[in-house]
């Protein structure tokens, strides 16, 4: 049986990912900490814990990823248009505007393709705390398991 206590450490281990918007690398920092501190306590702990530190290293492993494929659409584009601004002394100045790149299409697509990723990601993060609440361990999708 679980006690409160263990659902709690474990629902806060969860939740502690949104220490991110305050801290740099907050969403590895607290649920480290918390789980290191508490995986002795019991299994639910433990499973919970390494649930959130293999979720947050695969979401940074995706992002990296998406990352490394949509910057160089965003850089081709920009070289492509070095033109872009005609600046001649102050008496002429004109913004050229041409019609968008392919380029450009596929990179806001990699773009809001890591958009919604980070909106799934909140979502699954509060439905693990939840689980964890009713103490049930939630196994995060699409998560490639560093710590067994």
């Amino acid at each position: 049986m679980i006690d409160n206590h263990h659902k709690n450490l474990a629902t806060f281990i969860h939740l502690s990912t949104f220490s991110r918007f305050i801290i740099p690398f907050g969403n590895f920092i607290g649920p480290l900490v918390l789980w290191i501190a508490n995986k002795e306590k019991s299994e639910f702990i433990d499973k919970n814990g390494k649930q959130v530190i293999n979720f947050q290293i695969s979401i940074l492993l995706y992002t990296l990823i998406i990352g490394t494929i949509s910057v160089p659409f965003f850089i081709f584009k920009i070289l492509n248009g070095i033109d872009f601004l005609d600046f001649n002394g102050f008496y002429d100045f004109h913004l050229k505007i041409g019609k968008p790149s392919p380029l450009l299409y596929i990179g806001g697509g990699l773009g809001i393709l890591a958009f919604l990723g980070f909106l799934l990601e909140l979502a699954l993060i509060v439905k693990a705390s939840l689980s964890a609440r009713d103490g049930k361990t939630y196994n995060y999708p699409l998560t490639i398991n560093f710590l067994k």
